[in-house]
């Protein structure tokens, strides 16, 4: 049994659902990350950035991002795996300007 919706017919549609929250994050040529951590249960979260940003992925409230961090080009969204196997439990997520100021949206997904 799958833990993914199903159309009318029961068959499984390859989505995830919502997540209990959603973070807006306001970067700078100065480092800023989410205030509150990730929800726990959380698997995977969206980005989604208004300018070319810089991020990096945290166990805790100090990380900080940097230049040479992950690339998030703007207008893009892209899924990140936050826990699972292969990925540690993060539970923050930083950003910083490429060559403007810009806002971070993450979304929680189940």
């Amino acid at each position: 049994m799958s833990d993914l919706p199903t159309d009318n017919q029961g068959n499984v549609i390859q989505a995830l659902r919502l997540g209990p929250a959603a973070h807006k994050i306001a970067y700078t040529a100065t480092s800023a990350r989410n205030t509150n951590a990730f929800s726990a249960g959380v698997d995977v979260v969206y980005v989604y950035a208004t300018s070319d940003c810089y991020v990096k992925f945290g166990v805790n409230n100090t990380v900080t991002a940097s230049t040479s961090d992950f690339f998030i080009p703007a207008g893009q969204m892209l899924p990140f795996a936050i826990r699972g196997d292969q990925a540690p439990a993060y539970a923050y997520i930083a950003a910083v300007q490429s060559s403007a100021s810009g806002t971070l949206y993450v979304s929680e997904m189940f």
